[in-house]
């Protein structure tokens, strides 16, 4: 008999291919689907909402055996609102909670909440990665509301039968892939010199793909209940190494130029672009040790086939 699921996010980058797996997988699934967006393209049941933070969910969770809650305001370069850190706290803290605790009075097994590697903090020095049981440093109004949701998480699964398994995702690359990892694509084949062949750092990113089995295998593996995990694709790259192989995948000759990071560094800070430096230039690395350990996980997909298969889509889908 196949469990039933409850999703979030449904429409989203993460949740969409967490959709199409759990459906491919013979999941009984319900999505959540804001009023005003979208559909689902897959034939599942699906809930319409206005707000996480008010909504009533308990009549769509009796006989749900887990929720995966992938939903979330997410960390946006340029927010304008007035207080960032209100808005977040209003749909990825209250919110979630809000689902959290009507699933456990609807009796919901296990609720599995996607997260964000910037509850950990925003850098590492290299080769001293990240674990999932370090103290939690994030340093923006994003991150802060990801750490506060997690910890009303916790508490609840403390006081009510339902297990909670909680995933901190790196960078999330795949078919569809926005921001700055489509750019970079977008560079790359339009050949344009970049001054980026000469960065040393090292960066955890992870296959949409791999994301998703994760996802799915914290559905079911009993050794996930009331767990932290961090998840990667298992191998680390500099910001060169990342370029030059997704050049390989798009089949194009990456035009690095090997100006010193230090440089780099310096002019984005002196533009007021510290945080895109950060990422460019800085380490962010992750030790997946207990996710691979307890959960018996291995990533599914390597690096290389990941990034041949965000390419082909991207070729297939870029504006001519």
């Amino acid at each position: 008999m196949s469990q039933s699921i409850f999703l979030t996010g449904a429409t989203g980058f993460v949740g969409g291919a967490v959709l199409r797996r759990l459906a491919a997988d013979g999941f009984s699934v319900t999505a959540a689907v804001r009023n005003g967006s979208q559909g689902v393209k897959e034939d599942v049941d699906t809930v319409r909402f206005d707000s996480f933070e008010g909504a009533s969910w308990s009549e769509h969770l009796t006989g749900v055996d887990a929720v995966v809650h992938c939903a979330a305001r997410v960390h946006v370069m340029n927010d304008t609102v007035t207080d960032p850190l209100a808005a977040f706290r209003k749909v990825n803290v209250e919110g979630t909670l809000n689902l959290a605790r009507q699933a456990a009075e609807a009796g919901v097994r296990r609720f599995v909440f996607i997260s964000s590697i910037k509850v950990n903090g925003e850098g590492t020095e290299p080769g001293k990665p990240y674990t999932a049981d370090d103290r939690p440093e994030p340093r923006d109004p994003y991150g802060v509301s990801k750490m506060e949701a997690e910890q009303g998480l916790r508490d609840l699964a403390g006081r009510t039968a339902m297990e909670v398994v909680i995933i901190r995702p790196v960078l999330v690359y795949g078919p569809g892939v926005k921001a700055n990892f489509l750019n970079m694509m977008r560079w790359l084949d339009k050949a344009v010199p970049l001054p980026f062949g000469a960065i040393h750092n090292g960066r955890s990113l992870v296959a949409l793909d791999n994301l998703v089995d994760l996802i799915v295998t914290s559905i079911v593996h009993s050794g996930a209940a009331n767990q932290t995990f961090l998840v990667s694709d298992g191998e680390d790259l500099s910001t060169t190494q990342l370029l030059r192989r997704m050049a390989l995948a798009l089949d194009k000759s990456a035009r690095l130029l090997p100006v010193p990071s230090w440089i780099l560094s310096t002019t984005a800070n002196l533009l007021g672009k510290k945080s895109l430096s950060q990422r460019l230039c800085g380490s962010l690395q992750v030790d997946i040790s207990k996710t691979r350990s307890l959960l018996q996980w291995t990533p599914p997909v390597s690096v290389d086939n990941a990034l041949k298969v965000a390419a082909a889509h991207y070729m297939e889908h870029k504006k001519q």
